[in-house]
């Protein structure tokens, strides 16, 4: 098959989000396929779509949806033909597409650790009993109560500088971001500290992009191949099989990283009630091939071992 590569009149498109972050990683994204076959950046049109995720910022984002809040809209304009790519964060996605797409591009990973931002002090052990911390995210506010149960959470929405301004405010004296996406913006001396996964295990598919394609779009397909790095999609494989045998959504306190060493993987995993009361965990180690069925394994032996009611949230 001739491959007919897009150019300035004919541009591929590209949908992304249109916040600070998500530009970066289309812009990242662009660069790469620029690179690969040799195509001025005007080959690419990069196509800002706002989502349901981007347009509630007033309330939780398990109340309004789950992880689809970032999606569905960007991918409904990739079935329609309005975009060709679509790039997310992946920590943002489903683990089943739409019937029609897939998503089976991802870029080299960037650090996995959540990263701690404080005004105030240097790190979570400073703060004093009763303060405030705030996130959106339910595994990181269970995380947080089951290892620092005198700390109160508060619901914190918006980008990097939304947050930074919350801060000023007063509205809490901490907050997490992703270390990925603060160094993607240039921004990485924004953290007070990067949290090591033995304290806070990041969520699964953390500080990944992936690129989501029409299933019947042969000429996408070859372009993304050269793109594709092996090890994430290794390692996202393990996370997204252990994610999706426990029925992850934003809704539910899950986390997750996979790690190679050599011909070995090893997967950590662990859940916990919302209140932060209880945490499972498990750490085992299989041949990279076996990395989706270990974490399908890993998932079932955490629901076996959950007392009556832990997953009432489910």
């Amino acid at each position: 098959m001739t491959l007919t590569l897009p150019s300035p009149a004919s541009p591929l498109k590209i949908g992304t989000r249109g916040s600070p972050l998500a530009l970066a990683q289309a812009y990242e994204t662009r660069a790469r396929l620029s690179t690969a076959f040799d195509l001025p950046e005007q080959a690419f049109e990069i196509v800002v779509i706002k989502t349901t995720g981007d347009r509630v910022l007033d309330r939780p984002l398990k109340e309004i949806g789950g992880k689809g809040l970032f999606t569905k809209e960007i991918e409904d304009a990739m079935l329609s033909g309005d975009i060709d790519l679509a790039v997310h964060s992946m920590k943002d996605m489903p683990v089943a597409q739409p019937a029609g797409l897939l998503l089976d591009t991802y870029l080299p990973r960037e650090d996995v650790r959540d990263a701690f931002v404080s005004l105030a002090v240097e790190t979570l052990s400073d703060l004093p009993e009763g303060a405030e911390v705030g996130s959106s995210s339910l595994r990181r506010r269970a995380q947080l109560l089951n290892a620092f149960p005198h700390l109160k959470v508060v619901e914190l929405r918006g980008n990097v500088q939304t947050r930074l301004k919350k801060l000023e405010n007063g509205v809490a004296q901490a907050t997490f971001l992703a270390m990925a996406g603060l160094n993607r913006l240039g921004m990485a001396d924004i953290a007070r500290s990067a949290i090591a996964p033995e304290q806070m295990l990041p969520a699964v598919a953390q500080g990944a992009i992936g690129i989501e394609r029409r299933a019947d779009d042969s000429r996408a397909a070859a372009m993304l191949e050269a793109i594709h790095h092996l090890e994430t999609g290794q390692r996202l494989a393990a996370e997204r099989s252990f994610l999706k045998a426990l029925d992850g959504s934003c809704e539910t306190p899950i986390a997750g990283l996979a790690e190679l060493d050599g011909t070995t993987l090893r997967l950590r995993g662990e859940v916990l009630r919302p209140d932060g009361s209880e945490k499972i965990n498990e750490d085992r180690s299989c041949p990279i091939a076996d990395g989706p069925a270990l974490g399908h394994e890993m998932a079932q032996s955490l629901l076996s071992q959950a007392g009556e009611g832990f997953f009432d949230w489910r």
